[in-house]
This record gives C-alpha cells, sequence and structure tokens, in this order.
C-alpha cells in the first residue's frame, strides 16, 4: 500500500447517525421491557458494532492512503480493537438471552455496554502485564547504557501506572454495598476510570501501530529533497550514533534512488545549535555528509531550529525557494516517523518519512516518550473525547439505576 495516494479523507459521520439510530432503537426496546425483544435488541447492536469495526479498518487504511501521518490513525485502529471485544461480548450476551429468556431482562444490555471497559481491562490484563515487563526490562538496559536520567525511566512510569490502575479498579470493584444512589455513584465512578483507562489504552495501541507501520514505510525514489532534523550530537561537534543512523538512512535512499532512476536530490540537515553544543547540528550533519561523498552544492543547511516542529517549518522555506513543487522525504529514527510527519503536515508541506533503526532498548521508552508528545500536541481532541465519554456513561448509568 502506497501513501498520499487518495485525494479525500476517510468521513466517518455515517457511524454517528448510526449510533444514533440502533442506540434509539435499542433504548425503545429495552423500555418497553418486553423479554421478547431482549435478544433482537442485542443483535441488533451486535451487528451495528461489528459493522462499525469493519468501518474504523476501511478508514484506517484509507487514513494511510490518505495522510498517514495523522492522529485520526490512532483513534481507527485504537477504537476497532475494542468494539471488536464488545462485538464479541454482545454476541455472547445474544445467545444467553435466547438461551435463558426468562434469567437476561432487557436491562442487561445497558449493563453490559457500562461494564464493556472494565470486562476488556481484565481480560487484557496479561497481556498488558506482559507489555509492562518487556518495558522496564528496556528501561533498565537504557539506563546502564546511557546513563539515568528522568526521561529514560518513562516506560517504568508508564509501566506502574498500568499495572495499578487495573490493580486499583479490581480492588474498588470487589464488593459494593449501601443505598441505590451510593450504589450507583460506585458503579459510575468505577466505569468512568475503566473507561478513561480503555481510551489511552487504545490509543497507545494505534500509537504503536501507527509508528511501525510508517516506520517500515519506503518513499518512492523520485525525491527532490530529503530532510533530517537532528538529534543532538557529541561534545566534539561529531554525530551521536541515533543521529549517524539518521544520516545513513537518507544516504542510501539516495543512493537507490541514483541507482533505480538516476535522479538526485538535495539534503536538509535541520538543526539549531543548543546552549552546550559548539557548532549548530545542521552543520555536524553537513560536515559528515561531505565526509561521506556528499557535494557541498547538494546540501541546504538549516540551523534555526530547535523543535520537530520548526524543523519541518524552517525546512520547508528553504525548499520552497528552491523549488516550491519538489517532492520532499524525511530520514530520522524509526520511533519519531510518526510525530514528525504529523508536524510536517500540520506546516501544510507533504513529505513521506523513512525510519533509521534503533537499537533495541532504546525504541520502547522514546516510543512511550512519543506518544506522550502527542497526546500533549492535541489537547483540545482529549478534552472532546473524554467529555463525550463521561456524558455517555452518566447517561446509560442513569438509564439502569432510575
Amino acid at each position: 500500500m502506497r501513501f498520499d495516494t487518495r485525494t479525500k479523507k476517510p468521513a466517518l459521520w455515517n457511524i454517528l447517525i448510526q449510533v444514533i439510530f440502533v442506540l434509539a432503537i435499542v433504548v425503545l426496546l429495552v423500555q418497553r421491557d418486553a423479554r421478547r425483544y431482549s435478544a433482537l435488541a442485542c443483535i441488533l447492536l451486535a451487528v451495528f458494532v461489528l459493522a462499525a469495526v469493519i468501518q474504523l479498518l476501511m478508514a484506517f487504511r484509507g487514513q494511510l492512503q490518505y495522510n498517514p501521518y495523522s492522529y485520526n490513525t490512532v483513534y481507527y485502529l485504537g477504537f476497532a480493537l475494542f468494539l471488536l471485544f464488545l462485538f464479541i461480548a454482545l454476541a455472547d450476551l445474544a445467545v444467553h438471552i435466547l438461551q435463558s429468556p426468562d434469567v437476561y431482562r432487557p436491562v442487561e444490555i445497558l449493563h453490559r455496554l457500562l461494564g464493556s471497559s472494565k470486562t476488556y481491562m481484565y481480560l487484557t490484563f496479561p497481556f498488558l502485564v506482559l507489555f509492562c515487563l518487556g518495558l522496564c526490562v528496556s528501561n533498565l538496559s537504557l539506563i546502564r547504557h546511557e546513563g539515568f536520567r528522568p526521561v529514560n525511566i518513562l516506560g517504568i512510569v508508564l509501566s506502574f501506572l498500568i499495572v495499578a490502575g487495573t490493580v486499583f479498579l479490581f480492588r474498588y470493584d470487589y464488593a459494593v454495598s449501601g443505598s441505590m444512589q451510593e450504589v450507583m455513584i460506585h458503579d459510575l465512578l468505577g466505569n468512568l476510570i475503566a473507561a478513561v483507562y480503555l481510551y489511552y489504552e487504545c490509543m497507545l495501541v494505534g500509537t504503536i501501530a501507527g509508528g511501525v507501520i510508517t516506520a517500515r514505510y519506503e518513499p518512492d525514489p523520485d525525491r527532490d529533497f530529503v530532510i533530517i532534523p537532528g538529534c543532538g550530537m557529541r561534545a566534539d561537534g561529531t554525530p551521536t550514533p541515533l543521529l549517524r543512523g539518521r544520516l545513513e538512512r537518507a544516504l542510501a535512499f539516495r543512493s537507490r534512488q541514483l541507482q533505480e532512476t538516476g535522479k538526485d536530490l538535495y539534503f536538509i540537515p535541520s538543526g539549531g545549535q543548543g546552549p552546550d553544543e559548539i557548532i549548530p547540528e545542521s552543520t555536524c550533519m553537513k560536515n559528515w555528509l561531505l565526509q561521506n561523498g556528499v557535494p557541498e552544492e547538494r546540501i541546504i543547511e538549516e540551523n534555526r531550529s530547535t523543535t520537530t516542529m520548526e524543523n519541518m517549518q524552517f525546512s520547508k522555506e528553504k525548499i520552497m525557494a528552491v523549488d516550491p513543487k519538489g517532492k520532499i522525504a524525511f530520514a530520522t529514527s524509526n520511533y519519531h516517523v510518526f510525530r514528525s510527519g504529523l508536524c510536517a503536515r500540520r506546516v501544510k508541506m507533504k513529505a513521506a518519512g523513512m525510519g533509521a533503526p534503533t537499537k533495541w532498548y532504546f525504541w520502547p521508552n522514546a516510543a512511550v516518550r512519543e506518544f506522550a508528545g502527542l497526546l500533549k500536541e492535541h489537547r483540545g481532541k482529549q478534552a472532546l473525547i473524554l467529555g463525550g465519554i463521561i456524558a455517555a456513561h452518566v447517561i446509560l448509568t442513569m438509564m439502569v439505576y432510575l
């Protein structure tokens, strides 16, 4: 599958319309409290959820073809996985209702919807534990090789939050007594905590999947420019292994393009000078490229940027001055491709990324850092979605208890 081959963005407004329509029918059937409609309502809801899964997966594929560096790719895949689980849960409930219609009341459908987040967390807990163990092992190896820094324990912190949150929820949900109002508030809080954890778990899965797919992508050998974002250098002004990996990836792409099409390109090393650096990162990269046979006239240095966003913004300015219609690629570390591409699209620059390999113990912690960066950059969307989750749970809880 090739990126940037679709001209129209996937639209999912039809899912919202289906949600309103199907939930209205289910609520109507459930409120009638007619047991003969329970199985029908549950089957109808399960079919809708399965249709939503298919549409989300199709939208995920379409988004990759339209713009792979988008937050939508994270949402589409993450929520498709959860809805697939919800379909299985509803299908199981429908079978039980058909087998024992006198045991399962219609309101059980709403209970199943409300408790789906907690059930999902409990069922995926073993996989989360394995994931957290892997994160901790990689973080310990990272600290052993690179030394201790607060940023080098992000994976350990995330692992603790994931496990502690699930354990807390299990203990909180273990037993409850009191008036109906107290039980309702208890269930509402427990379901909300589970839903928030589930949301971020889906985002983490979607981010990792999107990162892996974009990092493994190989741009077409027809580029006019390749941007190389900086990432620090040694005290003597030479590239670190991480930065050298990006440079080698860009150089390898140029060699492949020359061999297959005969077309040369311009290198744009991008990075300013930090307070503890003797030269700009762009100069460090330019020196390395010159030493490895790249002609100086094929290097356009960008030495002002201090962030990934500025790497893309200032590099775009350099490109527009040379060839506004030029095709662009960028070479960065594998864990950094997705967010770099997202930054490029935010400055309205269409560029295809390629990932340079990193050491096994470095990648997981770096991926967690990129995940945190993505969430920070989209606080508005986070607030909107979490607000919708809270509202939905409040409404469903009131329907169940009142």
